[in-house]
């Protein structure tokens, strides 16, 4: 048996030392500052105990770190509330601790609070120093709000009830009588607990929950809670979708580091102590000596709230830049380079939490170069760190992306199993296999990875994507914690007993030491994950690490109620728009398990059907004239279904028992195949796509009913990303339909596939000056094409204007900047009068900011600028947008005109225009 002590969640009152304090610091009595704040009382509270008036005294001990700037958006932190009127009273909040991360906590108790009073003021009131009885004394706990360590609570009252078997990270808040009074108290197992304790109580406080008399204890279910961030030492963000990073630029870390210290504040109120800071693909380079002493600088900034900094390493790296032939994992000099290069970073970062790593994957080197395994890889690595208490994080994500599409065995989804299910036993105590949520990339829908089950000696992380590489990349609204929920709670049925995903990497069905969850968060500077809805995402992660039993819909009313206010009706609706958004957006992309139908070999953002298929990487859906869908059953495909246990494979192996929303990832069906809903293939596929497209747009109208009631500046942000995703929806819908519909030539028996009532295509048009294109994929334009105002001489940038050299004059020139071309599409209106909203659909490319106009009759209707950052450099399903005009009068023979002026080289390129009648 192994015997190996995980101390990734050591005590870190016991490290300060390594925090840069002086001995005589961490030995003399700290003197207290007294700081005030004002406390609302509920007076609908169960407690009794709790004082109805007090302010509230914090101390700021006297180690040398002051608070961080709060230079950053705080997201959840920044709103909390009381429901009630104020009352004013006095309690003072007693600290026992000096460590940094108790600092934080106190410190974090004084805010907060003062936070839920909006007239309330932190003011210097003098100090009381430990020796003298006073506030930070030992004397009476009366009237106080105590918060410290188990420890130091047994010190300071050795007489006061208390639970006193409480572990790392976990809490107690409650109250218990001590001598004549009754004390309130927030308990960590240790430091961090602590922390933790404040977070939750001051997270309760708002709904009107004051926890002192039924107390609260908590205990995360996962001692690995971390987030990976992708982030390269340019600056850029790998699957980030929030500007630049907050770690690094122009390949150093950045000076201004006040961000980072916001983040850990962020991550540590989810309860997340772990955060990776930099790319898988890794970058060798961070691994000198010059490089770590500015990572240390990193954990520094983290350090005070309980984050433990990780990086992310090439397992190359001894070849790469350390000057040795080899990498070879066996190889004795390579066991010494990552011995002296651990030993390195732990001299600079004493509470270092570990190493990540991708190998043998998507061009990343690994130890199969030498015919070694990836157990020998890890191993060689956790030796390394087992001597100071660090774990490593071994990426399952192993698989060749150079399959053959034509051999009908190949299947990517069998890789991760096929390669660690033999491995297991043989893995250090210290190595943690990170296994994806499911065995292909992070996909709109996929089935449980079977490693799960495969893996009973051999601990494991669940790595799932806060970032939304697949799922709308932050321009969508997609919460993904019903996701998230539905991966933790499924059952694997190992050894014919319960065994769900949430235990197994928890460590308590088999064997395993420790476990945990990473999520790939991607954050940037750009409010955290760009979208304030996103934020959703990154909470959620954190909460369900810490208990997977959660519900997602009361973690998002939590979420809301802390982020956009108490309001009864805006948390409601934020709720269900954020309940509603992952089964919209599965609808409008890839339903059935089919996994995404977007363009995988680029972006990973808009629609590309084929791009998936008959290549290397293996998500096909293998879908032809007769059907669609990957046949892995043990039967007659590639036997991936064998991988489950036998409960959850015979599920999956039958069409009768296998749940319609994986069919297509488990099975090839014709297009006429019968679901258990009734309908077949291929007019689900239609449904699906219209029906998610009209939830996307019930999305604007659910948030356009909180107008007035949040902040206005959050509420136009949102709206607008709400309305493109509403309009990109419908790209979405119509490329899949239109592609199926011409696939299979079944027509949708509810006559909407390839009839566009009140669309009337750029290319139909009366044109001046704009050419008819091909679009490529076809199916990303209506009709396969578009018109583009392409310029006929070579046109040069001169700051934000694109000069057309010698121009020729046009009937548009007037609409133009000065020397440039535009070019225009007529249509004439032949229906009945009526009011429209008019939606201009166009190309939005990065390249150039193209500007267009709207007129009817020659009059001036609407100006726009298509200046977005979308993917892709020409005219795409990545790119495709609306822009809507609403209330538009039309009668008989109206001539309606869009004109395009390209900039650069967007060529203001041109899909259709569609009037749709309005409500009035």
């Amino acid at each position: 048996m192994r015997v190996w002590k995980s101390d990734f969640a050591r005590n870190t009152t016991t490290r300060t030392a390594s925090y840069g304090l002086s001995e005589p610091q961490l030995l003399r009595a700290p003197s207290f500052p007294l700081f005030s704040a004002e406390w609302v009382e509920n007076p609908n509270s169960r407690s009794a105990s709790f004082p109805r008036r007090f302010a509230v005294a914090a101390v700021l001990f006297a180690c040398g770190m002051g608070a961080a700037a709060q230079t950053a958006d705080e997201a959840w932190l920044r709103s909390f509330r009381l429901r009630s009127q104020p009352r004013h009273g006095t309690i003072p909040v007693r600290a026992l601790g000096s460590g940094a991360v108790e600092h934080s906590a106190a410190q974090e108790l004084v805010s907060g609070l003062k936070r839920m009073n909006g007239n309330a003021a932190l003011l210097a009131t003098g100090s009381q120093d430990q020796t003298n009885g006073g506030l930070a004394g030992s004397g009476s706990a009366a009237g106080a709000l105590i918060v410290g360590t188990a420890d130091e609570v047994r010190k300071a009252f050795p007489e006061m009830v208390f639970p006193r078997d409480l572990h790392q990270d976990e809490y107690w808040i409650g109250s218990a009588p001590y001598k004549a009074a009754t004390a309130q108290m927030v308990i960590g197992g240790d430091e961090r607990g602590t922390l933790y304790g404040v977070f939750d109580l001051l997270r309760h406080l708002p709904s009107g929950d004051v926890p002192f008399d039924h107390s609260i204890r908590s205990r995360p279910a996962m001692p690995i809670r971390w987030v990976d961030e992708w982030d390269n030492p340019d600056g850029s963000i790998e699957r980030g979708y929030a500007g630049r990073s907050i770690f690094f630029e122009g390949g150093n870390v950045r000076d201004d580091l006040a961000p980072v210290g916001e983040y850990a504040r962020l991550l540590a109120s989810v309860g997340i102590n772990g955060c990776n800071i930099n790319n898988v693909n890794a970058a060798p380079q961070l691994l000198d000596l010059d490089h770590l002493k500015q990572i240390a600088r990193l954990a520094d900034a983290m350090r005070p709230w309980g984050v433990r900094l990780a990086m992310s390493v090439d397992i190359a790296s001894p070849q790469k830049i350390g000057g040795l032939a080899t990498f070879d994992p066996l190889d004795p000099e390579v066991k010494a380079w990552w011995a002296a290069k651990v030993a390195e970073i732990y001299t600079l970062v004493p509470d270092f939490a570990g190493l990540t790593v991708k190998a043998d994957s998507e061009g990343q080197a690994g130890p199969s170069s030498y015919g070694r395994t990836p157990a020998d890889a890890a191993n060689l690595l956790a030796g390394a760190l087992a001597l100071h208490g660090g774990v490593v994080l071994y990426r399952a994500f192993v698989y060749n992306h150079h399959l053959d599409w034509r051999d009908p065995k190949a299947d990517r989804a069998r890789a991760a199993y096929d390669i660690f299910h033999p491995l297991d036993g043989k893995f250090a105590a210290n190595v943690v296999v990170q296994i994806k949520e499911g065995p292909i990339d992070f996909q709109a829908r996929e089935p449980v990875s079977p490693l799960f089950a495969g893996l009973r000696q051999t601990s494991m992380a669940m790595e799932v994507e806060i970032t939304q590489e697949y799922t709308g990349q932050q321009r969508h609204l997609v919460y993904l914690a019903p996701m998230w929920k539905q991966v933790l709670d499924f059952d694997l049925h190992s050894d014919a007993r319960s065994t769900p995903v949430k235990d197994l990497i928890a460590g308590k069905s088999f064997h395993q030491p420790t476990g945990g969850m990473i999520g790939v968060a991607g954050v940037g500077r750009e409010a955290w994950l760009g979208s304030p809805l996103a934020m959703a995402n990154l909470y959620a992660f954190g909460r369900l690490a810490w208990d997977p039993d959660l519900k997602p819909d009361e973690i998002a009313a939590e979420w809301t109620q802390q982020t956009l206010g108490a309001d009864a009706d805006v948390v409601a609706t934020v709720d269900k728009m954020l309940m509603q958004s992952w089964p919209a957006y599965e609808g409008y992309t890839g339903p059935l398990g089919m996994q995404t139908l977007t363009d995988i070999t680029g972006s990973h953002y808009g629609p590309n059907i084929e791009s998936s298929e008959r290549n290397g990487w293996g998500q096909w859906h293998n879908a032809d004239h007769e059907g669609v869908g990957m046949d892995r059953t043990v039967a007659t495909g590639t036997g991936y279904a064998g991988q489950y246990p036998p409960e959850v494979s015979a599920m999956y192996e039958s069409l009768a028992t296998c749940p319609d929303n994986l069919l297509l990832f488990f099975h090839h069906v014709p297009y006429t195949y019968r679901l258990h809903s009734g309908k077949t293939v291929i007019q689900h596929i239609y449904d699906s796509h219209y029906e998610g497209a009209e939830q996307a747009a019930r999305l604007v109208d659910d948030w356009d009913s909180l107008k007035g009631r949040i902040d206005d500046k959050v509420f136009a942000d949102v709206n607008a990303r709400l309305e493109y995703q509403a309009g990109h929806a419908i790209v979405w819908r119509d490329a899949i339909v239109q592609y199926f519909l011409k696939l299979s030539g079944i027509p949708d028996e509810k006559g909407r596939a390839g009839h566009f009532p009140g669309r009337f295509e750029a290319e139909n048009a009366q044109l001046k000056g704009y050419k008819v294109i091909d679009v490529t994929p076809w199916e990303d334009a209506s009709g396969g094409k578009a018109v583009s105002c392409e310029p006929s001489q070579p046109t040069t940038r001169q700051g934000t204007t694109s000069v057309v050299p010698n121009s020729t004059p046009n009937g548009d020139r007037a609409l133009a900047p000065e020397g440039m071309q535009s070019c225009s599409a007529e249509w004439t209106y032949s229906g009945a009068p009526g009011r429209f909203n008019i939606a201009v659909q166009y190309f939005d490319l990065q390249a150039g900011i193209a500007k267009f106009t709207l007129d009817v009759n020659g009059k001036p209707v609407a100006a726009w600028a298509a200046d977005a950052t979308l993917p892709s450099r020409r005219p795409h399903g990545d790119n495709s947008t609306r822009f809507t005009v609403r209330g538009v009068e039309l009668k008989l023979g109206d001539v309606l005109r869009v004109v395009g002026t390209p900039d650069g080289n967007d060529p203001a390129t041109l899909d259709y225009i569609e009037l749709i009648p309005a409500r009035r």
